[in-house]
């Protein structure tokens, strides 16, 4: 009897080891699910990032949900979709950094891991929420180099400071527009543009028309002796409507400089032969998407947390002579 008990416990422990080996074997089939949400999933800098993403998500062997929140109701009802479908984290560009608190909660009832992308969330106090993983543009090194670029090509046409005067659109009310703005001035003051012939315009809205606006109430205070102007911006709607009002102040290209940020925005520009609108400094989208979708595979699969804060600065000046080649390397041009 007692053989037949021994034999019977050592049965059943045998069951019970296979029980938990399948179990374990299913889990560990059950696929890596991960979610990237962007704001504005029509334009071309969100497409890149998600085509990248994709790239991520083949080579690494996971599955990518793409989804367009443009709103906060959407954003909110998206992170309830991505659980239901069995996601684990998120990667996610904001249509309002202001939502972090609330997405953050969000994600936490449904046990979705976060990392935020392009723009970093700030708290109730317009603080930026540091204890979520974040990459996303240098914004002071990068507007730096806008203003290196804005400098090299002055050199180029042979300008002199003392007739040159640089026209920046700021808008302070967003941390990372403040940040390239004053990169991109501290390059201009470097290289010896006197402090007063640079001059400030503060933005009511980030896009053309609003920049025309503002640049507009800022060359009316422009000395005579003014012949050359550059135009500086925190992206490139913002110069690009700079550039429109000195054309209808009489500016000839020729004697124009308008540098952006971001490219996406400036290839119809480009495309003219002629314009005082000279470039852009083209970001990585591909890398931001590749990388990000690449970081959350990783927390999730092996428990690393990507670090708090991911800067990229690694930008390219497109101009009428490169920009179709720079944007069919990362497949923005079609």
């Amino acid at each position: 009897m007692k053989r037949r008990s021994a034999i019977r416990s050592l049965c059943c422990a045998a069951l019970a080891v296979t029980a938990v080996s399948l179990s374990s074997a299913l889990l560990a089939a059950d696929p890596v699910k991960i979610g990237f949400l962007v704001k504005q999933a029509e334009e071309p800098w969100f497409q890149t990032e998600w085509a990248f993403a994709e790239k991520a998500a083949k080579d690494k062997g996971f599955e990518l949900i793409k989804i367009a929140v443009p709103d906060g109701e959407k954003t909110l009802s998206a992170i309830d979709s991505l659980a239901a479908n069995g996601a684990q984290g998120f990667v996610i560009c904001p249509p309002d950094v202001a939502l972090g608190p609330a997405i953050m909660a969000k994600a936490k009832l449904n046990g979705l891991k976060v990392i935020a992308v392009d723009d970093r969330f700030v708290d109730a106090k317009g603080q930026f929420m540091e204890d979520v993983p974040y990459l996303g543009m240098a914004a002071f090194e990068v507007g730096q180099k806008q203003g290196n670029a804005m400098v090299d090509e002055a050199k180029k046409r042979g300008w002199d400071w003392k007739d040159t005067y640089a026209l920046i659109n700021t808008y302070n009310e967003l941390d990372t527009g403040k940040k390239r703005t004053d990169g991109s001035v501290k390059s201009l003051k470097d290289a010896g543009l006197p402090e007063n012939h640079i001059l400030f315009s503060a933005l009511k809205t980030l896009d053309v028309p609003g920049s025309m606006d503002a640049t507009n109430s800022a060359l009316v205070k422009l000395p005579g002796e003014a012949k050359n102007l550059i135009i500086g911006g925190m992206n490139d709607n913002t110069v690009l409507g700079g550039v429109r009002a000195t054309e209808s102040a009489g500016f000839a290209a020729a004697n124009v400089i308008g540098i952006g940020i971001n490219g996406t925005d400036a290839i119809g520009e480009l495309k003219k032969a002629n314009s005082g609108f000279f470039g852009s400094m083209l970001p990585s989208p591909h890398i931001e998407g590749y990388n990000t979708a690449s970081m959350m595979f990783e927390w999730i699969t092996t428990g690393k947390e990507p670090a708090k804060y991911t800067a990229m600065d690694d930008v390219t000046l497109i101009t009428r002579d490169n920009f179709q080649e720079e944007l069919t390397k990362i497949g923005l041009w079609n």
